[in-house]
């Protein structure tokens, strides 16, 4: 497919049209996705939701840069991107997107803040000094202030769900991707994070694409688009 070159409005972050993948092999091989096409803008939440196996994570998963499209394209922050090299893939994921998975996915044996300055030692525009001061700024935002020296082990699930939404924000990513960020938390705690994550994400005029089961949580985003079929209906 020849990718669209109409100007993109330098308000959409994020944009994909006619994605195609298809997963496994032989009499196996399912189309999980079946010309998708999706647009994000700064400052707004979208929830993709639909029934297990409907493509969610995987649309999630090309949007990040983390695998590539049979077909379609995808441009991240105006820029074409399905068709790059894997390094050029690598450095626009650390520039423009930030994760958060249900999964923390800390390194246990660090604490908060040397996980927060993790993202940001990868990037390496930042000083020591200045990425120290980055991750204690964000973990304060996050609440987690007075427990920046603590190592994941000593963090409750919320509150190292909490590290991964300051992790996600550290290198001032232009797009949030989450899968499930809510996914194995107490209601409590998942109105905390989904709350912290909205509102730093729009302070910074951010987009966030997230994946959910939970219709509280997608009932409170910008946008739903629900998934069938490996397409929007």
């Amino acid at each position: 497919m020849t990718p669209d070159t109409t100007p993109i409005d330098p308000e959409i972050s994020l944009r994909c049209t006619g994605l195609h993948r298809y997963l496994g092999q032989g009499d196996g091989r399912v189309h999980v996705l079946r010309g998708v096409s999706f647009e994000a803008r700064r400052g707004q939440v979208y929830a993709i939701v639909g029934p297990s196996g409907c493509g969610k994570s995987t649309l999630l998963y090309l949007l990040g840069l983390l695998d590539q499209p049979d077909d379609g394209h995808i441009w991240i922050d105006r820029q074409l991107m399905s068709n790059s090299s894997d390094e050029a893939r690598t450095s626009a994921r650390g520039e423009h997107i930030g994760f958060v998975f249900q999964f923390h996915f800390l390194m246990q044996e660090f604490t908060a803040l040397e996980n927060v300055m993790m993202p940001m030692r990868k990037l390496g525009r930042l000083s020591a000094e200045a990425m120290a001061a980055r991750a204690h700024s964000l973990l304060a935002e996050v609440g987690l202030g007075e427990k920046t020296h603590r190592l994941g082990t000593q963090l409750s699930g919320g509150e190292q769900q909490r590290v991964a939404v300051a992790r996600a924000l550290a290198n001032q990513p232009t797009i949030i991707l989450a899968d499930e960020p809510t996914g194995n938390l107490d209601a409590k705690n998942s109105t905390v994070v989904f709350d912290l994550l909205t509102r730093l994400a729009k302070e910074n005029g951010q987009a966030i694409v997230l994946v959910t089961h939970n219709p509280e949580i997608a009932n409170r985003c910008d946008v739903i688009r629900p998934m069938r079929d490996g397409l929007f209906v």
